[in-house]
C-alpha cells in the first residue's frame, strides 16, 4: 500500500508519498513547490534520508520535512 499526504496554503504546496524500502520499512518522497509572483516557481523533490517502521510515520515526517523546506525558502535562508 502507498500512502500520500498533501499540505498547501496560498503560494506553497508539500506532497509526500511512501514506498517500501529495501530491507523492510518505508521511505518517503517529498515534493515542495513555492510560487512567488514575478519569479519562476520553486520546485524541489527529494527522498527523506530515514527509513521508517510504518507508512504513517513516513508520511508525517515527510510533511514535516517539506514544511521545513518551505519555511526556509520563504524566509530567504537560501537562494535556489
Amino acid at each position: 500500500m502507498t500512502l500520500k499526504g498533501n499540505i498547501s496554503e496560498g503560494s506553497w504546496n508539500v506532497v509526500v508519498e511512501t514506498s517500501p524500502a529495501e530491507g523492510g520499512g518505508y521511505r518517503c518522497s517529498v515534493h515542495v513547490t513555492h510560487e512567488v509572483p514575478g519569479h519562476d516557481v520553486f520546485r524541489h523533490s527529494f527522498t527523506h534520508y530515514l527509513t521508517f517502521p510504518g507508512e504513517r510515520e513516513a508520511v508525517l515526517e515527510g510533511l514535516r520535512e517539506g514544511m521545513t523546506w518551505i519555511e526556509l525558502k520563504r524566509t530567504n535562508a537560501f537562494d535556489v
